[in-house]
């Protein structure tokens, strides 16, 4: 396992420092991880990248290495690298369930620790869950426009380094994939891997149909034929009809084609018709070729004959939208024996945050589809026997009621006391659990474009602590 200590940015470090320096280092605080704005300005987002945060902090500590780099940059003072030598974390941390639907402004992650410990891990925190919740979220839209149909990660070679595209890999499958084309991935999360041939194994062969037979006689049970080398409905599709039949009379059944250019609706509905006339009917067409979620909802509506679709690079890079900005901001500090909350104003009032210890509810109706989320302080409850009424933050005139329903209080223990309370799923049962979450949002927030905007709500007190701290600016 990595150490991935110093995956941090130098002024983690310096504030460190600083604060031990001070003689404010012990002092314990509170931090929270959310984000303003939904992955791919869709309806939602899917928290992914908890279990590699878990490692990260169970691994995290200064190596003699890292600290004679350390003292190498000339900023630290010996008695400061001494410190962190016995650097580990000791902290509470809370945090929703890896897979779980989230959306702007609730925490999704918050830290309870002394401030050393709980302002090193930002950085890394950040990077790691930023990025695997942001092509989760991809994925999930590119399945959601395939309706059903099978779709595969293709997106190794076009992902920004190795990690991206191994850590992308488990992000897509955990968002809705069916399999990955990664095969360190697959060894890795024991997930499924799939593929078959390129290109460049036809154009080795003198001849196309010699390419497919040869192909044919290695994997007569997983045969999947590239059919658009060099012309799909003039050389491609014939040539692949010819060696199915030959499968077909020795007792083998052919897996399908597969189409990487040209008018995908076209093709792929001839080449339908072509099949089913030989009695193929049941054979897969796979579709790839740079495609998104827009692209396969438009071939989806036009009628295309596609029934699985390989997804690289716009998914791996999440290409029309690249981030997600998810930030971690100081909530509360420990002072005169109580938490103090603490609030960051800006001239964007999107970006004032939250103060105060918090907690997150999730409200559902009978029919278990979720309604409103309702972040409240942490030393409140919500009777479930009793009406609930909840109000806009922004718009406090706008309510909505509820009698008949039931609530989940979304952030569980990840670390009590610096002790790991997280229980290991595999990335299979991350998949169901996502699809359970998925499940519970009505279509209007998972449409593509122009998604309803899901209710996150203040509870009255929090309300009011913000909106006072607002009004006092006292800490100017």
């Amino acid at each position: 396992m990595r150490n991935l200590t110093l995956l941090t940015d130098l002024y983690q470090l310096t504030m460190l420092n600083g604060y031990f320096e001070k003689n404010i280092h012990e002092d314990m605080v509170i931090f929270d991880m959310f984000f303003r704005k939904n992955a791919c300005n869709g309806g939602y987002t899917i928290v992914c990248g908890i279990e590699q945060f878990v490692e990260y902090i169970n691994n995290i500590h200064f190596s003699e290495d890292d600290l004679a780099y350390l003292k190498s940059l000339n900023l630290f003072s010996d008695k400061f690298l001494t410190f962190l030598k016995d650097f580990k974390f000791t902290g509470d941390i809370y945090a929703v369930e890896e897979g779980t639907i989230m959306f702007p402004n609730e925490p999704i992650l918050t830290v309870k620790a002394p401030l050393y410990q709980a302002q090193l891990i930002e950085t890394a925190l950040l990077t790691i869950i930023n990025f695997q919740s942001l092509i989760a979220t991809k994925a999930s839209r590119v399945c959601f426009a395939a309706q059903g149909d099978p779709v595969f990660e293709f997106g190794l070679r076009r992902a920004q380094g190795p990690d991206a595209g191994t850590y992308g890999s488990r992000a897509a499958v955990i968002g809705g994939c069916s399999a990955t084309a990664n095969v360190l991935a697959g060894k890795m999360f024991d997930i499924p891997v799939v593929g078959t041939q390129a290109h460049s194994w036809i154009q080795k062969f003198d001849t196309e149909i010699e390419a497919f037979k040869a192909y044919a006689d290695i994997y007569p049970d997983k045969c999947l034929l590239l059919v658009d080398t060099y012309n799909v409905l003039n050389s491609g599709l014939p040539n692949a009809i010819k060696v199915f039949k030959d499968l077909r009379e020795k007792g083998h059944k052919p897996l399908g084609i597969r189409l990487d250019s040209g008018d995908l609706k076209y093709l792929s509905n001839q080449c339908k018709d072509a099949l089913d006339k030989e009695g193929f009917t049941d054979v897969s067409i796979t579709a790839s070729n740079d495609l998104d979620e827009y692209t396969i909802a438009s071939l989806k509506a036009d009628g295309a004959s596609v029934n699985s679709w390989g997804v690289g690079t716009k998914l791996i890079t999440s290409a029309d939208s690249p981030s997600l900005g998810g930030v971690y901001k100081l909530a509360a500090s420990f002072k005169n024996g109580e938490f103090e909350p603490k609030i960051k104003l800006s001239e964007d009032p999107e970006k004032i945050s939250n103060p105060g210890y918090k907690k997150v509810f999730r409200i559902y109706n009978e029919e278990n589809k979720a309604e409103a989320d309702l972040i409240m302080l942490h030393n409140e409850s919500i009777d479930e026997s009793k009406p609930l009424t909840i109000f806009h933050p922004t718009y406090t005139w706008k309510t909505k009621s509820f009698e008949n329903y039931t609530v989940k209080e979304l952030l569980k223990p990840l670390f009590i006391n610096g002790e790991c309370k997280y229980k290991h799923k595999s990335v299979m049962e991350i998949r169901e659990y996502v699809s359970n979450e998925l499940n519970s949002l009505w279509e209007e927030y998972r449409r593509l474009s122009n998604p309803q905007t899901y209710k996150v709500d203040l509870s009255r007190d929090l309300w009011y602590l913000k909106t006072k701290m607002i009004d006092s600016k006292k800490f100017i």
